[in-house]
């Protein structure tokens, strides 16, 4: 066989790789590849640094060998031999002949570009949010949204823990609808919607806010659960609701929490909600992770060594927020000492970041959910109003362990059980701590549930 034959056999390969691997998986480990040369069964393709030839060898080597083996019809073995910094990037012909964007991706042709939209930020875009396991559903959905929107998932509804990237998948939606339509877009949050609701009213200009928003043609609403307790609102943003489905126009709401979970809502609201496309949002996994790091990276004119970006993406597993803010923090200060970005001086100066028992994506939710099913329970058993044993115990432990774990407000406590009151939450904690008194196994089953809480709350 020649050196074209088994060029050929691994752009087949790659682009089988491709096809069959995760987004972000192929974009971190594979896509930076470059055939070098084969010879005798054996294929030699270049990696960046050594690290990526380690990951690749001990997590990738067998699946890319079966593929090699599919193609080339005999058993091929693999060599990664790390190309020189000043090398040439890669230049596979055929893979990258075969790339395409995403449909959403792509603007319409011979269209003038349009200005910025003042609403949204404009690093909010589809390119710069990372797809993967956790998120796809939501993602696919706001593509399919911004190439026809009113048309497919109306209303759609985005909810999820703090940080995990709900506002600017929102925003990609509507900065894509902005710069390749003519569609008018509005994006609000919902404490501002609620301001300019009262400013209408105490102006006497409600015909101009109701105008405003009924007659838009993509509302973006982020965080609804701030409309809690607000009737007045909820009612006006009922009748806009209603006139935007009947026209067809697209709704994108964003909410913290699942929509069961919301109280004192207008239960017509409620179930229009209901009736909403709801994909959850979950923390990303190490591979998103890396691939988030190292695009924020880019985007900012950074190299990063890889062993910089797998060191924090394996200790920094609480959102997209944390993981960012880490990362600013660590370019930020070696620029302004003139330090380089080292393993040793990630570990110095995040170390504070990397060794912190907090670095879980702790949550009441994850809290409740996780306590709830160690007692055979359900979350809204615990926030609902049964007064059964059984689940007035778990209720109280949750409680307790939330006020240690989340150290929150004993009211802030009670909003997340059901909206109850602060003092019944103290009374709960303080019946808590009389146990330890007379029940020698509460303080393991305690730590236990701490144990299990955490685990949960770190999984990727």
């Amino acid at each position: 066989m020649t050196d074209l034959d088994y060029e050929y056999f691994w752009n087949e390969t790659f682009l089988q790789l491709k096809k069959d691997l995760k987004d972000e998986i192929f974009n971190v480990w594979f896509s930076d590849m470059k055939y070098l040369r084969g010879e005798n069964n054996n294929i030699v393709v270049g990696v960046p640094t050594a690290f990526h030839r380690d990951k690749v060898n001990s997590y990738y080597l067998n699946t890319i060998l079966t593929k090699l083996k599919e193609i080339s019809k005999n058993e091929t073995s693999l060599e990664l031999e790390i190309i020189r910094k000043d090398a040439e990037k890669v230049e596979t012909s055929t893979p990258r002949q075969e790339r395409k964007e995403p449909a959403a991706e792509k603007a319409p042709k011979n269209r003038e570009k349009r200005e910025k939209h003042s609403q949204l930020r404009d690093d909010f875009t589809f390119d710069r949010y990372i797809k993967g396991e956790n998120n796809s559903f939501a993602v696919n959905a706001a593509h399919a949204i911004s190439r026809n929107p009113g048309r497919v998932y109306n209303p759609l509804l985005i909810w999820g823990g703090v940080g995990l990237g709900k506002t600017h998948l929102m925003q990609a939606i509507g900065n894509f609808i902005h710069e390749n339509s003519d569609n008018r877009v509005i994006f609000i949050t919902s404490e501002n919607f609620l301001n300019e609701y009262l400013d209408a009213i105490n102006q006497d200009k409600m015909p101009l806010f109701k105008n405003k928003y009924r007659r838009t043609d993509v509302l973006l609403l982020d965080d609804i659960q701030f409309f809690t307790a607000k009737p007045g609102v909820q009612e006006e943003f009922f009748h806009t609701f209603n006139a935007l489905i009947d026209a067809k126009k697209q709704l994108v709401f964003t909410c913290d929490r699942p929509i069961e979970e919301l109280k004192k809502f207008d239960e017509r609201l409620i179930s229009r909600f209901s009736q909403a496309i709801k994909p959850d949002l979950q923390p990303p996994r190490y591979e998103e992770r890396c691939a988030i790091l190292k695009s924020t990276a880019q985007a900012r004119g950074v190299i990063i060594p890889d062993e910089v970006i797998d060191i924090m993406g394996k200790n920094i597993s609480t959102n997209v927020r944390d993981l960012i803010s880490a990362l600013n923090n660590l370019i930020a200060y070696t620029e302004l000492t003139g330090k380089p970005i080292t393993i040793e001086t990630t570990q110095n100066h995040l170390k504070n970041i990397l060794n912190t028992p907090r670095m879980e994506n702790l949550t009441m939710y994850n809290i409740i959910r996780v306590t709830a099913d160690y007692f055979g329970l359900t979350p809204n058993d615990l926030k609902g109003k049964k007064r059964s044993k059984n689940i007035v115990y778990a209720r109280q432990l949750a409680m307790y362990i939330g006020r240690d774990l989340m150290d929150y407000s004993t009211t802030m406590l009670g909003q997340e059980f059901g909206g109850r009151d602060h003092t019944t939450v103290m009374h709960s904690i303080e019946k808590i701590k009389k146990n330890f008194l007379t029940d020698p196994a509460l303080e393991t089953t305690i730590e236990s549930l701490k144990r299990s809480i955490k685990e949960f709350s770190a999984k990727y």
